[in-house]
């Protein structure tokens, strides 16, 4: 800001030293003041040049930082966002949110705000130092004047229009490339690469039409101002040439005054172009803020410590909804004892998988509790519920990067030893081992690289390394080859021993030995009992396990 004052009061002296010396040093024949000022005026755009080019550089290390720092604080938000969230949010919209709007929001500070600010004090200047030389004739330099505004508003809600369909665009294109991107098998799987095509030409159609619609109005209003500045000129020069003629203006004024009238246009050409760059990083800033001031979020208020947890579990008649009170758990009442193995069974869309996400406070339950060792998980921390109950999920998610890195999921504190003595613990470590480079095995992004069955059993290894008290495991054997079965059942077995377990049951021939099965049905537990009571009972679980029995027969004859 101090830059800014200097500068706007520094940019009108080099015309008036300029004047100074055509009509007093030139006209007067005095060569050694000539000297003196030519040498003063070298200096004075030399010391504009530096402060231009600090005020150009600390505007922008401005942006960047406040960048940096707002984009720190809204990939912290999104990842403590409720998973309800991301659920009605796609992902490539967050990506715009956090990339590309606060790179608009970066633009304010470097070409924005400041900007407009430094350019509207010069101009004040300029027009100061012109009506004290001659008022007439800076009135008759800027009778054109009021063209130039009526132009300059056309111009900047044409742009803002287009920038902001731009905006929408990309936002559009991010979305629409994250997702088919993700789902790049399906595409091709369906032969869907021609319509998908065509719907990204559209998209991208928009986002071609939107620039071509703002660079149009670019194309127009610059050939404009500079129409309006000949015209300026022009009327100065009319005007002027007879005030000296008859001695009334100084030809060292009527120097000056071209100079003011460029330094004065200069600022007038970008003034309307930054004013739409402020407008769109407020609308940018806008988005950003939305997501920053979401309460969509698992509410932390809890103070307690997980540690020495045993992991007995109770269900006190809970109720849970996706939206409103159109509920897909009703009144779920059940307990486990530290060391029990629960199995959750039922159809697709029964509530099985909705079970262990509302333990781990993925979202939050409208009617009930749950307990953990006899205490409402809301009364511990976020960190200490989740650091007790591992997640073993059928679609295993790896990130790019290496099996090891994989495992501890970049946790520094946790060594290549522990890594390896959890892997040996299971069963693992060979087969970990005859992965090309071992545990530095590059895996690439979603584990594409790897098999399901080999993906699951990473993730066995990486549940173990955290000695969760509770462990969840959402069965994987139904979809892998007979040899990773065998695997990845020697790894469940080794995981579930002398921890509280739930499993969420496909094949109901793995959950026989279960302390407990929990038998759901449109939200709503049926049955539940051990396999034996539950068979006797020639109820829902027995025509589930009847049908499979059934389907087995059929495949093996």
């Amino acid at each position: 800001m101090f830059l800014t004052v200097l500068l706007a009061v520094i940019s009108p002296m080099r015309p008036y030293l300029i004047q100074l010396t055509v009509d007093k040093y030139i006209a007067g024949q005095l060569m050694q003041m000539l000297i003196y000022i030519t040498i003063v005026q070298v200096i004075l755009l030399l010391l504009e040049t530096v402060m231009r080019f600090y005020f150009s550089y600390l505007t922008n290390w401005l942006g960047q930082s406040v960048v940096k720092d707002l984009r720190v604080a809204v990939y912290r938000k999104i990842v403590h966002l409720n998973l309800g969230f991301f659920d009605k949010t796609p992902i490539g919209t967050l990506t715009t949110r956090t990339i590309n709007d606060i790179e608009a929001i970066n633009d304010v500070f470097s070409e924005g705000l400041i900007s407009i600010i430094a350019d509207m004090l010069m101009i004040i200047a300029i027009l100061v130092v012109m009506f004290i030389e001659d008022w007439r004739l800076t009135l008759v330099s800027l009778s054109p004047f009021p063209v130039l505004i009526i132009a300059t508003y056309i111009f900047k809600e044409s742009v803002n229009k287009s920038f902001y369909r731009v905006r929408n665009a990309v936002s559009a294109l991010n979305a629409f490339v994250q997702e088919h991107l993700t789902g790049v098998v399906i595409v091709q799987a369906f032969t869907g690469e021609k319509r998908e095509y065509a719907r990204f030409r559209q998209i991208n159609k928009e986002h071609r039409t939107a620039n071509i619609d703002a660079i149009f109005a670019y194309s127009v209003f610059f050939p404009v101002v500079e129409i309006i500045l000949a015209i300026s000129l022009g009327l100065m020069v009319w005007w002027g040439a007879n005030k000296v003629l008859n001695y009334e203006v100084t030809q060292g004024v009527m120097i000056a005054f071209i100079m003011y009238l460029n330094m004065l246009f200069r600022p007038l050409r970008m003034l309307a172009d930054k004013f739409n760059t402020l407008q769109m990083g407020m609308v940018a800033s806008e988005r950003v803020f939305r997501i920053m001031d979401s309460d969509d979020h698992i509410t932390d208020n809890g103070t307690k410590d997980a540690a020495g947890m045993k992991g007995a579990i109770t269900f006190d008649h809970v109720y849970f909804a996706y939206k409103d009170a159109e509920y897909v758990l009703k009144d779920i009442d059940f307990s486990a004892n530290p060391g029990d193995t629960i199995a959750i069974v039922g159809h697709t869309g029964s509530g099985k998988t909705t079970i262990i996400s509302i333990l781990n406070r993925l979202y939050e339950i409208q009617k009930g509790r749950i307990l953990l060792d006899g205490t409402d998980i809301k009364d511990f921390t976020l960190k200490a519920l989740r650091s007790k109950i591992g997640v073993v999920l059928q679609d295993v998610f790896l990130f790019a990067g290496s099996v090891y890195e994989n495992i501890t999921l970049r946790n520094p504190a946790i060594s290549r030893e522990q890594v390896e003595e959890a892997a040996k613990l299971i069963g693992l470590h060979d087969f970990i081992l005859q992965l090309p480079g071992g545990y530095d095995y590059q895996v690439m992004e979603r584990g594409s690289t790897l098999s399901l069955g080999q993906r699951q059993l990473i993730s066995f290894v990486r549940a173990l390394l955290y000695d969760p008290s509770i462990l969840i495991l959402d069965e994987a054997t139904s979809s892998v080859d007979t040899e990773s079965e065998i695997l990845i059942q020697r790894a469940i077995d080794k995981l579930i021993s002398d921890r509280t377990s739930i499993i969420i049951a496909h094949r109901l021939s793995t959950i026989s030995k279960a302390s407990k099965i929990i038998v759901l049905d449109k939200g709503e537990i049926r049955e539940m009992g051990t396999h034996e009571e539950l068979l006797k009972l020639e109820g829902f679980y027995y025509k589930l396990h009847s049908m499979q029995f059934r389907q087995t027969g059929v495949n093996m004859g």
